[in-house]
């Protein structure tokens, strides 16, 4: 959780600190999110408030795992797109993420979930939330 950030690309940084601290990932993995969106656009932004950056495997993704970070001020993607939810995703092969996908796709489908965690001040609050 953090209050702000002051960009688009710090909080994805911040959201990856501890898949990058698990070596989950590799700080290649980082910047190849980074440099997607900025070659793509906010693609990554997939409805509004939350974005899921990722990368593909072979970009420093040395194990399937998930991290959030939640923003209690939104912070501007490119296209001007607000958002407060970072879910990073990586993904050590093509298929081993897709049930993580599935899980994901359940919380952001169900409003009330997707509320209560945008409401949640406290890391506990967010656990008991989605687990």
């Amino acid at each position: 959780m953090a209050e702000k950030v002051d960009s688009w690309e710090q909080s994805i940084r911040l959201a990856s600190e501890k898949l990058l601290e698990d070596n989950c990932i590799t700080k290649t993995y980082i910047d190849s999110m980074i440099n997607n969106i900025v070659k793509n656009g906010p693609y990554v932004v997939i409805i509004p408030k939350v974005a899921i950056p990722h990368s593909r495997p072979e970009d420093g993704a040395n194990d399937t795992a998930i991290s959030l970070l939640k923003l209690n001020t939104p912070v501007k993607y490119p296209g001007d797109k607000e958002v407060m939810l970072v879910f990073i995703l990586a993904a050590r092969d093509s298929n081993s993420h897709i049930g993580l996908i599935e899980d994901l796709v359940d919380i952001l489908q169900n409003k009330d979930t997707l509320e209560k965690v945008m409401e949640s001040q406290t890391i506990d609050e967010i656990k008991n939330v989605l687990l």
